[in-house]
């Protein structure tokens, strides 16, 4: 009896854990078994769907105190605010922007938030120093960089991002977006340019009712055996 009670406290941590986190069962894990013909169709007619899901999205980043995180074409800081609460008061997000209204304005959001560094960068380079990042991030952003400038801009992450980081891509899957195609990225594109630039997709999928993905890479160093 006693252990049937300690099961019941455990499984009810674990079900209070998960909501916490705003994270169903279905997103934890789902089968690719088709039982329904409009499973994928995309639930939100919003531009940025994904957002919807953010719960699941930073769970996936699992930031933590201290992390420095970049947020590359941060655009309005939706994400650096949210990505602020995780790395608490001694960790930094660098909102990068390449026009100097942008910056402005996230100077001006931010006046009281510390973590958040809106600073302007160039589209070729973020300009921050060498093993300076845990975390890489773009959101909707990547599908913007100059197509033949994709590789080298991750070879210079491997650079800025720390051995140990990670660079998170969320954007537009080429495929299913039809003529918006030119504001998307397929997933083989991403990979492949990733791999050419040293890094290794350590997990990417569908992001449920949505049509974008997201995509965790590492650096290719970490799977050398010395």
């Amino acid at each position: 009896m006693k252990r049937i009670s300690q099961f019941l406290v455990i499984s009810a941590l674990i079900v209070t854990l998960v909501s916490a986190l705003g994270v169903t069962s279905t997103e934890m894990w789902r089968s690719t078994r088709v039982t329904d013909p409009k499973q994928y169709a995309r639930a939100d007619g919003s531009g940025y769907p994904f957002r919807a899901k953010s719960n699941y999205i930073l769970n996936e980043l699992d930031l933590r105190s201290g992390d420095v995180v970049l947020d590359i074409g941060a655009g309005d800081g939706w994400w650096s605010q949210r990505m602020a609460k995780f790395v608490g008061d001694d960790g930094i997000i660098h909102a990068a922007e390449i026009t100097k209204e942008k910056v402005n304005h996230l100077k001006k959001k931010f006046a009281n938030v510390t973590q958040i560094k809106p600073y302007l960068c160039s589209t070729d380079g973020t300009g921050l120093p060498e093993n300076s990042c845990d975390l890489a991030f773009f959101s909707m952003v990547y599908h913007h960089l100059k197509p033949d400038g994709r590789v080298d801009y991750l070879r210079h992450l491997c650079k800025v991002v720390k051995p140990t980081g990670r660079v998170c891509v969320i954007d537009r899957y080429a495929e299913l977006i039809g003529r918006h195609g030119s504001h998307a990225v397929s997933l083989s594109q991403l990979a492949k340019q990733a791999e050419q630039a040293g890094w290794i997709p350590v997990r990417y999928e569908l992001i449920s009712g949505t049509r974008h993905y997201i995509a965790l890479l590492v650096q290719k160093d970490l799977f050398s055996f010395k």
